[in-house]
């Protein structure tokens, strides 16, 4: 079984711990992870990927359920955007999480 602390650690956390990670006193002046509403509604999670470990990486995925929710991501290498309906912030998270392993 693995340690308790590591099974307790969310999306957010592991969105935070990222971001943390990444600040070297320069990269986060110019670089960053931005959350907004769209007019779809829903929302978008912007991460910046440029100068980090994961600079080149990309992907083009999809997602929707019978429930009405959705979600897309796409990272060209230099941003991973994730967009989802108002209800599925927490999976855009979780796909940027996912992305970083």
């Amino acid at each position: 079984m693995g340690d308790p602390q590591e099974e307790s650690v969310t999306p957010l956390k592991a969105l935070q711990e990222w971001y943390a990670s990444n600040c070297d006193g320069d990269w986060e002046h110019s670089f960053g992870i931005r959350i907004e509403t769209s007019d779809n509604p829903g929302w978008i999670l912007v991460v910046d990927l440029e100068r980090t470990s994961l600079y080149g990486r990309f992907c083009d995925k999809e997602d929707s359920s019978v429930d009405g929710s959705w979600i897309s991501m796409k990272s060209d290498g230099r941003e991973f955007v994730a967009a989802c309906d108002p209800c599925s912030l927490d999976r855009a998270v979780d796909s940027f999480v996912k992305f970083a392993q």
